[in-house]
Order: C-alpha cells, then structure tokens, then sequence
C-alpha cells in the first residue's frame, strides 16, 4: 500500500507539472505578459479628401488608436500576421482604392469632405459597381463613357482610377492607291480624361471583359464623349499617362479640353522613314533621275 501512495503521489505531481509547461507554452496576451498591449491600427486620411475623389495609395496611411476599432473602419492586420505574409497588409490598403468618397455624413442629403487624420470608414466610401458610383464621383455636368482600349497601361497595371489620361486614334487604310507613308496614321483626339473605373481582371481572361481589350470609364464632356464614339468607329484606341500636374486647378469647363492648337496627326512617313521616299524629316522628295550618256555615231 505504501509503495502505491508514492507513486500516485508522483503521478500527480508529473501532471501538474505537465499543466504548468502546457500553460506557459499558450501565447498569451501583450497585458497579461506584463507588457503594454499592442495598439490597433485603422485607415486614416492622409490628406483632406474631399466628395468625389478617387482613393489611390497615397491617400490613407495607417495609424494607431487607444481605443477599440468600430465595425465600419478598416483594420490593419495584426504585427505578427503581417510578418508572416508581408503581403497582407498592402491587400488591406488595397481594398479601398479606386473606391470614390461619399463624404463625411451630415444628414441625408449633405456630406462633408474628410479631414485629414480622420478614420476611413465604410459607409463614406462608394466603389465601382454600385448603384450611386457614378453619382458620387462624376463632376458637374460631366458625363462617364466607356470604352475598350487596345493597348496601354490598363492591362498592365499602369493605370489606376484617378488617373488623368489622352485617347489616341490610331487608323490603318488598306486602299492600294493609297502611299506606303500614308496607310497608318496616329492622332491624340481627346486630352486630359480622368479615369472613373477600369474593369476587374479575370484570372481567366487577363485582357478583361473584351477580347478587344479592357474597359476604362473615362470622365468627359458631351463634345468629348461624342468625339470618342466617333473614334471608337474609326480604329484602336489607347490611352496614355498624364503627369500628377495635370489634375491641379481643373475646372468642370476645362475639363479635359484641348489646348487651341491642335495636336498634330502622326503618319506612317512620319515614323519610318525607311519606308521609302520620304525624308527623314517625312517629307515626301522627289527622287533624281541617274544620267545617263547615249553615244550614236559621232552624236551624243
């Protein structure tokens, strides 16, 4: 009897020991460590954003709060999952660019622009695809037309809504009385559009919802969108990549206008000159004869 008491003495004390390890081994929180908690960390505006304007990444930052996070805001992952997969935290940011800003809420019919420093939240943004999209973010009086592009920064990544870009018209004429130098031509139609929305990439059809190409929401005048309607009739259109400047001091009736004079029509001349009979300057020059000396008789 005596030699069972001891070991049953020494089984539970190897499981007590057993708990104590097991205990230990559980992750346990910043606070009961003995350590100050970590502080949770939300989207905030980086800078004063105002109705309409379409989030890009240097719009929010994160910051941190003393306070639990609400519902509506967005949450930065936690320190340990993000160096665990570095990527998660741009997917984070992610999710709210090309989103367009509702506003702050007032009341039902008012908004106010959102104060740099001031927590992002949900209900104050609109993103491509609902309802009221197009009506958050359109300016007075502009219009949203939307149209394939062949080529471009869309289908790699160059382009993100906010962008300010041109439409180039590029036209091939297959007539056979028509000049080598003159059968491709490119021309700039419409300047300064600022990018609304671009269509989500399909895993399976990278290029996007056309095989033409993908499809960009542009915002335009009515002039402009009946000049692109035209275009689109007429060839390929691409867009290319304005500079940050040309989104300052725009006002809704210069929007996207074009300069008074006229950008001009690129030909094929224009770009090879080793398409024969032009200059490298393209001009087209007249080519001079060989001489040649014809000898009859004593005659020359």
């Amino acid at each position: 009897m005596r030699a069972k008491t001891i070991l049953t003495v020494l089984f539970v004390f190897s499981l007590g020991i057993a708990a104590i390890v097991a205990l230990h081994a559980i992750p346990q929180k910043p606070e009961a460590a003995g350590l100050p908690p970590q502080q949770a960390q939300i989207l905030v505006a980086a800078a004063t954003l105002s109705p309409g304007t379409l989030l890009r990444e240097q719009d929010v930052t994160w910051a941190p709060i003393n306070r639990a996070p609400e519902q509506t805001e967005f949450v930065r992952p936690p320190a340990a999952l993000i160096e665990a997969r570095p990527e998660l935290d741009q997917q984070a940011r992610a999710e709210v660019y090309g989103a367009a800003v509702r506003g702050a809420i007032l009341d039902a019919a008012a908004s106010r622009p959102i104060a740099k420093g001031t927590p992002i939240r949900r209900n104050e943004l609109v993103k491509p695809g609902d309802r009221d999209f197009l009506q958050v973010v359109l300016s007075p009086g502009a219009r949203a037309i939307a149209i394939p592009v062949a080529t471009g920064g869309a289908s790699t990544g160059l382009l993100y809504p906010g962008d300010r870009v041109d439409v180039i018209l590029t036209q091939q004429f297959k007539n056979g009385e028509t000049p080598l130098t003159k059968r491709s031509v490119g021309e700039t139609v419409v300047e300064n559009l600022r990018v609304l929305a671009i269509d989500p990439v399909d895993a399976k059809n990278p290029t996007g919802g056309s095989a033409f190409g993908r499809t960009i929401t542009l915002e335009v005048t009515p002039v402009q969108a009946e000049a692109i309607n035209v275009a689109a009739e007429l060839g390929k259109l691409s867009l290319t990549l304005r500079s940050l400047d040309s989104a300052r001091s725009i006002t809704p009736a210069a929007l996207g206008a074009r300069a008074e004079t006229p950008i001009k029509a690129t030909w094929a001349g224009d770009v090879s000159p080793a398409l024969g009979g032009v200059s490298p300057s393209g001009k087209l020059v007249a080519a001079e004869p060989p001489l040649v000396s014809v000898f009859h008789g004593a005659n020359r």
